[in-house]
């Protein structure tokens, strides 16, 4: 089991303790045979659960009670199931910031792995350097040719802070536009995968024009006549994300969050400290889950992931991402390129749009 723990998944976690003690029961010791004994069983001597002992055994127990165990594991597993759902139907919107940012959630370099054949990464800016908070490359997804553009975090610490934790600086904004305008050129669609609190604001930077960079992949984006779809996997915070998510569809997996700014920076600024009740205020405040953003409009689409999150099931979570993107990507390129760039605009300029009544 993992270190990593949310504190609101305790009841599961139980669950899962015993579900593994249990299980553990059912392969013996030796290792070596998988035939029950027909000796008589030792007796266990730790926990029960339900009249059954779950303490080490040193032999596979016989077929009665293989069974009842088999039977015991089947209820803890449904009762662990129901658990998930109740949690995870009614997360607050601070907690839904904290699902985003389990360490064991896939990122973008799993998807790749898991739905893209031929992957060909490309690297570098052409003016200062490479930047690994940014992966980009052409792939297929499906029969598709496409160009892929994602952050990624890193797993281990070492890449977290080769990564700077998927927090990209300019070299890795210029990248992902340079290798866009060569997709366009080659009519490819361009996917792009959103995971970043924020980019990256050390003074190297700024001073390499951090700002600029995300203004000019938002300007340039805007105007690709070619498709452009982009989810939201984990993290969507502010000009970070949007450097790469100017896009024709947009759509965000269920717990990941989308926003102008993360809850503890907002918490910073508004009460002057970050703390588990400010953040979690803040987060009430922003708006910022899937359900909070498809219904402002700033998302066409929220994916469903499996029970209890993406990380507890990286491959479904990858055939639906998978399933939309192709869909999505057949219905753009039944429109005419040069129309792209214009349905865009209009798009982005909905976006905030409001209608008020004066009284007479």
């Amino acid at each position: 089991m993992s270190f990593f723990q949310l504190d609101f998944e305790k009841p599961v976690l139980e669950l899962d303790r015993q579900i593994e003690k249990l299980e553990s029961m059912l392969k013996p010791s030796n290792g070596t045979s998988t035939n029950p004994p027909t000796v008589a069983v030792p007796p266990f001597a730790v926990d029960q659960v339900d009249g059954l002992d779950l303490g080490a055994q040193s032999a596979a127990p016989p077929p009665p009670l293989t069974a009842a165990i088999k039977s015991q594991i089947a209820a803890l597993r449904a009762e662990r199931d129901a658990k998930l759902a109740q949690i995870y139907t009614s997360l607050s919107p601070w907690n839904t910031v904290r699902v985003a940012r389990v360490p064991k959630r896939p990122q973008t370099r799993d998807y790749i792995e898991m739905i893209c054949k031929d992957f060909c990464e490309l690297h570098g800016d052409r003016r200062f350097g490479d930047d690994p908070a940014m992966v980009v490359g052409f792939a297929r997804i499906g029969s598709i040719k496409v160009l892929i553009v994602g952050h990624h975090k890193g797993r281990t610490t070492q890449e977290k802070i080769a990564c700077h934790f998927g927090c990209a600086h300019p070299e890795g904004y210029r990248k992902a536009l340079a290798k866009m305008k060569i997709a366009e050129k080659f009519g490819l669609p361009i996917v792009t995968f959103v995971d970043t609190p924020g980019a990256y604001p050390g003074l190297g930077a700024e001073a390499r024009g951090q700002a600029e960079a995300i203004a000019v992949n938002m300007r340039d984006m805007s105007r690709l006549k070619t498709p452009i779809v982009s989810i939201v996997i984990g993290e969507g915070g502010s000009g970070g994300a949007l450097g790469i998510a100017v896009a024709d569809r947009v759509a965000m997996l269920e717990h990941a969050w989308y926003s102008v700014i993360s809850p503890e920076g907002c918490a910073a600024i508004l009460w002057k400290t970050a703390n588990e009740q400010t953040n979690s205020a803040a987060a009430d405040s922003l708006k910022l889950t899937s359900r909070d953003n498809l219904r402002l409009g700033i998302v066409d689409d929220v994916i469903a992931e499996p029970l209890g999150g993406a990380h507890r099931d990286p491959k479904k979570t990858a055939t639906a991402l998978e399933r939309w993107i192709i869909d999505q990507v057949h219905v753009l390129k039944g429109h005419n390129p040069s129309s792209l760039p214009q349905r865009r605009y209009e798009r982005f300029r909905r976006l905030g749009a409001y209608s008020e009544s004066l009284r007479a």
